[in-house]
C-alpha cells in the first residue's frame, strides 16, 4: 500500500463561548435541583417511601453529573450544527422545557414531597427526552445519541417514582 505524503487532519473547532454557556445553563439546573434535593434525600419521609430497587445516594450525584455533562455535549453539539433558524429555536425551546420539567420534578418530589405530581411531571419529561432526540437527530446523530443515557436512566427514575406514590 502506498501511502499519501498528506497528515490526516481534524478539522474540529470548539466554540468555547458556546460551550461554556451550554455547561453554565445546564449546570445551572443541576444546581437548582440538588438544592431542591439534599435536605430530603435524607429524611425520614423519603426513607419510608423509597423503592427497595432504589441505588444507594451516593450513585445519584454521580449518574446525574455524567447525564448533565452529556446534556450540555448534546446541547452545543446541536446547536453548533445548527443551520436553519426555525430549527433553531425549536431546539431551544425544546431543551428548555426539557431542563424546566427537569427542575420541577425535584421541587414536586423532594421539596413538595409529592410523588404523585413528581410522576406526572417525570412523563412529560419522558416526552421532551424522546421530542429532544427527534429534533437533535435532524442537526447532529452525535447530540441525539449523547441523550439516549438521559432517556435510559428517566425510565428507571419513572420506575422509581412510580413505586414510591403511597
Amino acid at each position: 500500500m502506498k501511502k499519501s505524503g498528506k497528515k490526516s487532519k481534524c478539522n474540529f473547532k470548539i466554540d468555547w463561548k458556546l460551550f461554556i454557556t451550554c455547561l453554565v445553563i445546564v449546570y445551572s439546573v443541576a444546581i437548582i435541583g440538588s438544592l431542591l434535593t439534599m435536605n430530603n434525600v435524607n429524611s425520614s419521609w423519603y426513607e419510608s417511601i423509597r423503592p427497595s430497587i432504589t441505588p444507594p445516594n451516593f450513585v445519584f450525584p454521580i449518574i446525574w453529573n455524567i447525564l448533565f455533562f452529556l446534556i450540555t455535549f448534546s446541547l452545543y453539539f446541536a446547536l453548533s450544527s445548527v443551520k436553519n433558524k426555525k430549527l433553531g429555536l425549536k431546539l431551544k425551546l425544546a431543551f428548555g422545557i426539557n431542563l424546566l420539567l427537569n427542575v420541577s420534578w425535584s421541587f414536586f418530589y423532594f421539596y413538595l414531597q409529592n410523588p404523585a405530581l413528581a410522576f406526572i411531571d417525570l412523563i412529560i419529561l419522558l416526552a421532551s427526552i424522546i421530542f429532544m432526540i427527534y429534533i437533535t437527530r435532524k442537526i447532529n446523530k452525535k447530540s441525539a445519541w449523547l441523550l439516549v443515557p438521559y432517556l435510559v436512566w428517566i425510565i428507571f427514575a419513572g420506575l422509581l417514582n412510580y413505586l414510591s406514590i403511597k
